[in-house]
């Protein structure tokens, strides 16, 4: 998990990051302030099998584009990049285009976003 860009806002991804924690995944959150070369290093690194990303600064679609490239250039398919902020509906379907996982919004229920990526690691558990 990890807040990409200048944004500062880490409320939400710090409680959504519990939470994950508390329903039996192992998280880990890079914090504040990561570039998109950063969270793929850190998801190779640690080899994850997902990246969830907050974006409120309005940059989703350069931020979530560029981490798809960055793994496409490793060769990497099997990481769901999943996430939520601020970000149109009509940008969300342009994002799940390129290979984007489901966003999320203000207001969705954390149970929601839980359940997604529980149901994606379930369907997609020898992908790699």
């Amino acid at each position: 998990m990890a807040k990409p860009g200048l944004d500062g806002h880490d409320r939400g991804i710090k409680i959504l990051a519990r939470a994950f924690r508390d329903s039996g995944m192992e998280v880990i959150y890079l914090g504040l302030r990561q570039t998109p070369q950063m969270i793929v290093n850190a998801a190779i690194q640690e080899d994850a099998d997902v990246i969830a990303l907050s974006v409120l600064s309005g940059a989703h679609m350069t931020i979530f584009t560029k981490i798809k490239e960055l793994l496409d250039k490793n060769h990497i398919q099997h990481i769901l990049i999943t996430g939520g902020g601020i970000i149109p509906k009509e940008d969300m379907v342009e994002l799940n285009k390129v290979g984007i996982g489901q966003l999320f919004g203000p207001g969705t229920p954390v149970q929601d976003t839980i359940d997604y990526i529980t149901n994606w690691m379930q369907a997609h558990n020898n992908v790699k």
